[in-house]
């Protein structure tokens, strides 16, 4: 028996609303064309709504992801064939991050996978590489006993992220059953997942994130999507919730130093070099048989070669922000040479000064090093330090 897949319908019209589309314009959202999907982009003020989640918490709408179920006697070992990580010894109930190569060595996506049962996953694909994704997996899994499902067009996501999260979601919680039999939230654990009832309503609840921030991740059908937001941002009010878009998320990801693919991973970037060779170190060593495992023996061997880029995280000297696709360079006239290129940047709401990730040769990355950006024909200083710029309390 292979892999079947017959939930594969490629999306070729133009933008695609989710089910809190409605509900966003009522807030005032001014929205944006995101991986095929018209997302809100802010309410009111960005920089406000990045404050409010590193304070208390922000709502988020974030059904433009993908989710793919797969399930079988073989889900496992499709997993560990498909994507660069273990996922037969993961235990039920857990979540783990890893990436999908292709045969060159670079980036199909990077992924969250939950372990929802014995022979059942779900994975959450970028929304702009979703159905990407599932191709994929279709062939990958050709010679597999498994069957894959797109659920992303039935499927809401709602993220609660900040200090105040979790006693916002358990003054609305029903209740909750952890893999361990626990009924206590404090006992679901970082990148952890379980079935919940949320003011009525049925969720698979994910202590996941993409913030920098404790939160959880709600994963609901979309008839229960508009219900679950109205009673999250009511039960919010009173401990600062509000509402938060895109353009939050991005400057409170990049202060956590997370990647974002189409900045610092793509199909052309060697894990190695977006920050993940750890991932695939740890594969290599356990002799695991994966989708682009030539391709990554030849990038692990070139790793440490000095001028093989790495990313590193940049803080600015001035108030002038580096934004992506500035370069990075060493030398004047005739000896200027380009070393590096920003994947993102922003001025830091948080820090209060401007931050970058970059990808720069490896010679020139130590951390306390003073390099060059040119940004408009200017340069400007920028120090390399360590990733992330931030870390909340604990």
């Amino acid at each position: 028996m292979t892999a079947q897949n017959t939930d594969f319908i490629p999306n070729t019209e133009g933008p695609r609303t989710t089910m809190l589309h409605g509900v966003h314009e009522e807030l005032g959202a001014s929205f944006t064309d995101f991986g095929g999907w018209e997302m809100p982009l802010k309410y009111d003020n960005d920089v406000a709504e990045h404050h409010a989640v590193r304070e208390a918490a922000g709502l988020f709408d974030l059904s433009h992801m993908g989710e793919i179920r797969i399930t079988g006697p073989e889900a496992s070992a499709l997993l560990d064939y498909a994507l660069v990580s273990s996922f037969s010894k993961l235990a039920v109930g857990r979540a783990k991050y890893s990436v999908m190569a292709n045969a060159e060595g670079g980036l199909v996506d990077d992924l969250i996978t939950y372990r929802v049962g014995e022979e059942e996953y779900l994975v959450v694909p970028n929304a702009a590489n979703a159905d990407a994704v599932l191709r994929e997996f279709t062939v990958r899994g050709a010679d597999f006993d498994a069957s894959i499902h797109e659920e992303t067009s039935a499927t809401s996501l709602i993220a609660l992220q900040g200090p105040v999260s979790a006693e916002v979601l358990a003054s609305v919680m029903d209740n909750v059953r952890l893999a361990d039999g626990s009924e206590d939230l404090a006992d679901l654990k970082y990148y952890a997942a379980a079935p919940a009832t949320i003011a009525g309503i049925e969720v698979l609840l994910a202590r996941t994130g993409y913030t920098g921030e404790d939160g959880f991740e709600l994963y609901v059908p979309n008839e229960s999507a508009v219900a679950l937001w109205n009673a999250l941002l009511e039960a919010g009010r009173e401990h600062g919730v509000v509402p938060a878009g895109l353009a939050a998320r991005d400057s409170l990801r990049l202060e956590a130093g997370m990647p974002l693919y189409g900045h610092e991973l793509g199909p052309n970037v060697s894990p190695y070099t977006s920050g993940l060779g750890k991932m695939v170190d740890i594969a290599l060593k356990n002799d695991a048989d994966f989708v682009g495992r030539e391709a990554l023996e030849r990038a692990q061997g070139r790793a440490q070669e000095p001028r093989q880029r790495v990313l590193v995280g940049l803080r600015g000297l001035s108030k002038r922000p580096a934004r992506a696709e500035a370069k990075l360079v060493t030398g004047d006239g005739e000896d200027r040479r380009e070393v590096g290129v920003v994947t993102s940047g922003i001025p830091s709401p948080t820090l209060g000064y401007p931050i970058a990730m970059a990808h720069v040769e490896r010679e020139q990355s130590n951390v306390g090093k003073t390099i060059a950006v040119d940004i408009r024909g200017k340069t400007n200083d920028f120090e390399v330090v360590e990733l992330p710029f931030y870390r909340r309390s604990k």
